[in-house]
Order: structure tokens, then C-alpha cells, then sequence
């Protein structure tokens, strides 16, 4: 395992160069364990993988390997601001912490005194994933009654539609991919988004010969490694999923013993599924029948056969049918059984966190409102079915997110910061746009100036990130900011007299996980379930044991009605039309991270600038060449971005890797401007990928008239 401690390296003495443990806290699955320089005591050098780490095996990402890059950065944000100018201007003064707290919790006294304190919406995302500096923001708003927030951007559609099925997120240790001989990459792009995935996909290639399959709209970086891509329509991937199926029933494939004693309705799935042919599924993918059959054959013959699902399927309207879909297939052809068999999304449930002391459970109301946090556009401009029965919300705190770029109906978002009633306070590490549009900014640590606990989302390890370096400047934690606006507004719960670590260690303790220094020592602690259990070979989640091809979707969320029975192709997605007849997908940037890392001179150069693929007949047709600009719209805004030619997609499909800052944009407008707050069912989701647009050659004369 990694040493905790310090290791002298190239004549240096120990207090010249340590090495030290510690946890990548951005939003990435993988979670990686990391072995990180420390110079001087006082900055870092390089950041590597651990290599005795099962999972992260010695391998992270590029823009986390250069992470002095960013921790050491001259634009920090260092001090605390008060805003002198308009909203949106960038106009700030230095001022004190007293002063900008004092001028926080009296804005948000004055709200609660006279509009109740539901018109206080504290608002995060996962800018780090500490338990303790992300969530604690929870317990802050519990304790103090404040309007709750409804988790939605990223993962409420693949929630909805893993649970559906599969009834617990777990599933086949992510590891298990390297015993495989047939990898199945379906809505997700490891290369840039999980590049640990790729590290067990080449060893089964390279041990096992093992066939790596990607599905995906556009021949990502992963795409372009795989034996064998589809690029199916966006959002159709339902259709793709159960005409395999019908080909499992019709070829003699389905195992039916398995399912027999494992699902819940085999009989009406296989009557259903009749209907759904390939040549049904081409009409609607626009795949040709040869791929689709070609696809079904290999996965259905290959025993061993795992499926890695992406967050590619969380960003549609008919998300969460599309992935009950494809975790029917490893059912019905009894997959799950074998080691390197299954599907896996998520493995959240295996932790069973007790967030008594980070979120203040005893303290929290479920009868106060809960905002969705993608529709915060519609819920800063008033719109009555965003923000229920509640009033508006006239103050807000927000910590680890930036929502004016990443939200959805980024103009809808950017009218309601602008409001004058609107106190908003943002905690961040850089003048991020959301920042640009606050009353108070407070500079922010990063994750290797403060302690937090990790737990990873696409394996299984328990980790805690120590502080190593001290912050530049004025900068505090999330929990530090937290205790302080606690103490000025009489917000009482012992969680504020606590330290992060003395947080960690409690609540690891009352989890039944080991203490704090038990894991730090040992640098992580590994918590994958057995094999039967992580296989369901003793039962699914479901009180009843069985994988439910037929979900109550009831039971998932309130917006149920429109569900399919049983797996299909839910047409309710946003597609062309003849005013809009281009899909746009805004698919994951490999350089950036979300707005993370966009700051960074190496990761701006290496992406270039904003583009658009688009499908060499299509820009043909449009006039379009390459380099080029073209302008995307649709009602809700527009957009220009240079065009590159690029046929790994189908025609009628454009793909932004995104998220840009908005200035990068001409006129300062970003991508989310074209993006809808919908609320996918059945329990909400933003709809990033779901997005028709028109889209027409930008001409020099347009851009003189700012048109």
C-alpha cells in the first residue's frame, strides 16, 4: 500500500521532498488513490497513482497529474470580496472575513424574517467529493431550516433507472472487467471521463484477448480503441437494448433457467420483445440491421460479458428506460452468473454511510420544500412549478458548483442571478461566472489544504484525503465557512464545534468502517462485497428477490405515469423537427471537468476551442467547411462555435465537448444557453444530451451585426 509518510527521492532529504497519500476529489467515478510530492512542506510537485491500489493501479488522468498547475495558480482566489459594481460586472473590493460573514448571515436573517427561512436556498454540487466538505452544506440547511435541494444534474435518471431493475446500486466488482472477454462500454467515454476503466479493459485485451465494444453516439477517444462502435441516434438506445434481447429469445440465447429463478415476467417480456426486430431498432438508432445483429451475436455467445454503463444515459429524457433496458440483457441471458459477467453503474450502497454528524440527519424536516437544483433557472426567475408553494428565494449560499455555465437554460439562470432581491454569497476557488455574480465571494481551499473522506462511485475503496499544504492566502474549507455562518445565525448542532477530521473519524465509526487513523495508516480500505453478493446470485434488491423486467416506477418517482411497462424505446426525447433538425449532445470535454480545470493554460491549450463535429454530408448540404463557424440555436438561445469535419457520427447529430467557459463563446453565451431544464422522468434529471437545434453557416457579415 502507499506510505502515509515521507520517502527521500533523487538526494533530496526528507524535509526537502515528501511523498504523501491522498484522494483525487473531483467528479470522476474512479476516485483515484494518489501518491503526491510535497515540497517543502509548503507545495506539491507531481501527482501519480497509487500503484498498489487495486483499482487506481498506478494510473490517473493528465489533468490531475498536473495538478500544481491549478492548486498553485496566480488567479486564485485568495481573499474575501464584496461586490461595488453591478451584477455581472467583476467589480469587488477586498474585505475582511468578519466583515463577509457578518454581511451573509445578515442577508439571509433578513430573508428568513421576512419571507421564512425556505427563501434561503443553500445550493452544491460535486465540485469536491468529500463527504465532509461537500455534504456538510446539508446539515447547515437542515439545522437551520432552510429550503432543500433536490439532487438532479448528474446521476437522478441513471438512479431511476438502475433501481428500476436491478433494485441496489452495486453490482460486479469494476475490477472483475479485467477477467472479461467482452467489454461493453455503453454511454460513457473512460479515455477522457474514467481512465481507470481503460486500465482492466487492456489487461483483459492483453490477457484474455477480450473484445472491447463501445456504444455511443460519436467515435469518442474510446470509440476509436474499440473492436467494434455503434453510433446509435442520441437517446435511442432502448431500442438498440431490446432488439438484442429479441435476438437472445429468437436464437435460442436467453437462459432461461436463469430467469426462471431470478426475474419477475420472462413470459411477457419475450411476448413483448417479438415486435422489437432489428429492423424495428435500425428504423429507430439508424444503425444498419448487420450491426445490430453482428452486436447481439457477440455479447449473447460470450459467457463472460460486461457491461460498463455510463453517465451518458443520466443526461436524456428517456434516460432511465434506456438503462432498465440494457441491465435486462445481461438477464436474460444470465450473465450476472460469472466472474467478468454482469452490468455495473454505481456502487453507492455498499458504504451505508451514517451522515448523522456531515449532514445533521436529527435536525432535518422533510416537510420544507425541496428546489430542483436543475431547474434553478426557472426557480430564480419565479416560474410557480419550480419553486412549489414556497416563496422565492431571495438569498443563497453556494459551494462547489458553477452554476451560471453548467446549469441548464443558462439564460433563464443568468436572469435570475441578475435580480437585485437576490443576495447571493458563492465559495470558490476562482472568479468563476457564477462568482462574477455574487455580493460576497469567499476564496476556497483545494483538496490538498484541507481533510475530507471519499468514497468512489466506480469501485470500492474508503479513502481519507489528509490535508498536506497549507492555503494561499485568506482561503478556508466549506466547513470551515460553514461553522462561521452557523455561529453568526444561531444554527445549533455539534457538527460546528467538530473538526473535518474529528467528522471523518465519527462518522466512519458509527458506518462500521475502521477509525480514521486505521485508514490513513493503511492508506484505504477496500469494501467490495462477496461474489454472491455483488453478482445477485443471492437475489436482487427488491424485497422479492427477483430483477424486475416489469418496475413499478411508482416507487422510484412521482412522474411515473409515462414509464414503459416493460423495457422499450420511450419516444418522448426532444427530437429534430423541421425547425430543429440536428440532435445536439454536448458530451464531456477530456481536458476539463465540468468548469474544473478550465482555468489551467495546459488544459485550454490542449482543447483548443469551442467546436462543433459535425457530419461531413450535413455541412455539405449547410455550406459549412472546415474551421469555419457555425451558429446553433433553438428557442431558448444561440450559440457559435468553429466547425470540424467529422464522419464518427451519424448525419443529423452535432456534438460540443463541453464545458467551456461562457467567454470563450462569442458574446459571452455558453452551450447550457440551448440546453432545457425539463425534468426527465420519473424522479427529475437534466437533459443535457436531449437537445434539438437548427443550425446555419456564420458569416462574417452577421458577426459584424452581432446577430
Amino acid at each position: 500500500m502507499a506510505t502515509h509518510g515521507q520517502h527521500s527521492d533523487s538526494g533530496d532529504t526528507p524535509d526537502q521532498r515528501q511523498v504523501r497519500s491522498s484522494v483525487c476529489p473531483h467528479d470522476c467515478p474512479s476516485t483515484c488513490a494518489l501518491e503526491v510530492e510535497v515540497l517543502d512542506g509548503a507545495r506539491i510537485g507531481a501527482v501519480r497513482g497509487a500503484a498498489a491500489n487495486s483499482y487506481t493501479a498506478g494510473v490517473i488522468c493528465a489533468k490531475v497529474a498536473r495538478y500544481a498547475e491549478r492548486i498553485h495558480h496566480p488567479d486564485r482566489l485568495t481573499h474575501p470580496l464584496l461586490r461595488t459594481g453591478p451584477k455581472g460586472s467583476g467589480q469587488f473590493r477586498r474585505i475582511g472575513w468578519d466583515e463577509a460573514l457578518d454581511r451573509a448571515a445578515e442577508a439571509f436573517a433578513a430573508a428568513t424574517a421576512r419571507h421564512g427561512s425556505e427563501s434561503v436556498w443553500p445550493y452544491f454540487y460535486a465540485g469536491t467529493m468529500g463527504l465532509v466538505q461537500r455534504d456538510g452544506i446539508n446539515g447547515f440547511r437542515h439545522v437551520l431550516r432552510y429550503s432543500r435541494q433536490k439532487q438532479t444534474i448528474c446521476t437522478a435518471t441513471c438512479e431511476a433507472g438502475w433501481m428500476a431493475g436491478v433494485g441496489r446500486y452495486t453490482g460486479p466488482d469494476p475490477r472483475e472487467m479485467a477477467k472479461s472477454d467482452l467489454i461493453v462500454v455503453w454511454g460513457g467515454n473512460p479515455v477522457a471521463t474514467q481512465v481507470n476503466v481503460m486500465t482492466h479493459v487492456t489487461r483483459a485485451r492483453k490477457e484474455r484477448g477480450a473484445k472491447l465494444v463501445v456504444i455511443d453516439p460519436y467515435r469518442t477517444g474510446t470509440a476509436q480503441a474499440a473492436d467494434m462502435h455503434l453510433a446509435p441516434r442520441p437517446g435511442t438506445d432502448g431500442a438498440l437494448a431490446c432488439a438484442a434481447m429479441h435476438i437472445a429469445f429468437r436464437d435460442g440465447h436467453a437462459d432461461r433457467d436463469y430467469m426462471a429463478r431470478y426475474a419477475d415476467q420472462p413470459a411477457a417480456l419475450e411476448a413483448h420483445l417479438q415486435s422489437r426486430t432489428p429492423a424495428w431498432a435500425a428504423a429507430i438508432t439508424g444503425l444498419p440491421v448487420a450491426e445490430i445483429e453482428a452486436f447481439a451475436k457477440l455479447y449473447c455467445t460470450t459467457e463472460r460479458a460486461y457491461i460498463r454503463t455510463g453517465y451518458g444515459f443520466t443526461r436524456m429524457r428517456n434516460g432511465a428506460a434506456n438503462l432498465h433496458a440494457v441491465t435486462c440483457l445481461p438477464t436474460v441471458t444470465g450473465k450476472w452468473r460469472h466472474e467478468g459477467g454482469g452490468a455495473f453503474w454505481n456502487n453507492r450502497a455498499i458504504y451505508h454511510w451514517d451522515k448523522t454528524l456531515i449532514e445533521a440527519w436529527d435536525a432535518r424536516d422533510l416537510t420544507i420544500r425541496e428546489l430542483d437544483m436543475s431547474r434553478i433557472g426557472s426557480v430564480l426567475t419565479g416560474e410557480r412549478d419550480a419553486l412549489g408553494q414556497g416563496p422565492q428565494v431571495h438569498a443563497m449560499l453556494i459551494q462547489n458548483t458553477n452554476p451560471m455555465t453548467v446549469a441548464p437554460d443558462s439564460n433563464r439562470v443568468r436572469r435570475g442571478f441578475l435580480r437585485e432581491d437576490l443576495f447571493t454569497v458563492v465559495h470558490e476557488q476562482f472568479m468563476t461566472e457564477t462568482a462574477q455574480m455574487a455580493d460576497i465571494v469567499l476564496p476556497a481551499t483545494m483538496f490538498m489544504e484541507h481533510d475530507d473522506l471519499y468514497q468512489a462511485g466506480g469501485h470500492s475503496h474508503i479513502q481519507i484525503g489528509p490535508k498536506l499544504i497549507e492555503p494561499p492566502g485568506e482561503c478556508r474549507s466549506n466547513h470551515e465557512v460553514l461553522q462561521g455562518l452557523a455561529a453568526r445565525l444561531g444554527g445549533t448542532h455539534r457538527r460546528f464545534a467538530m473538526t473535518a477530521m474529528e467528522i471523518v473519524d465519527e462518522t466512519l465509526k458509527a458506518s462500521g468502517w475502521p477509525d480514521a487513523r486505521t485508514v490513513l495508516e493503511q492508506s484505504w480500505v477496500d469494501v467490495q462485497p462477496p461474489f454472491a453478493d455483488s453478482h445477485f446470485l443471492d437475489g436482487f434488491g427488491h424485497p422479492d428477490k427477483r430483477f424486475h423486467f416489469a418496475p413499478d416506477w411508482s416507487r422510484i418517482g412521482a412522474d411515473h405515469a409515462r414509464m414503459p411497462k416493460l423495457p422499450d424505446h420511450m419516444a418522448i426525447i426532444d427530437d429534430a423537427a423541421p425547425d430543429r433538425p440536428f440532435r445536439l449532445v454536448t458530451a464531456p470535454a477530456r481536458q476539463f471537468l465540468n468548469t474544473s480545470f478550465t482555468e489551467t493554460e495546459t488544459s485550454r491549450r490542449r482543447e483548443g476551442q469551442p467546436t462543433a463535429m459535425i457530419h461531413p454530408d450535413d455541412a455539405t448540404r449547410l455550406g459549412l467547411s472546415e474551421g469555419g463557424k457555425v451558429r446553433l440555436g433553438n428557442a431558448r438561445g444561440e450559440v457559435v462555435v468553429h466547425v470540424r469535419l467529422f464522419d464518427g457520427l451519424q448525419p443529423g447529430v452535432v456534438i460540443v465537448e463541453s464545458v467551456w467557459p461562457n467567454a470563450a463563446f462569442a458574446g459571452g453565451i455558453g452551450i447550457n444557453a440551448l440546453t432545457s431544464d425539463d425534468p426527465a422522468p420519473p424522479m427529475g434529471g437534466a437533459v443535457f444530451h436531449d437537445t434539438s437545434v437548427w443550425m446555419r453557416a456564420e458569416t462574417a457579415e452577421m458577426q459584424r451585426s452581432g446577430l
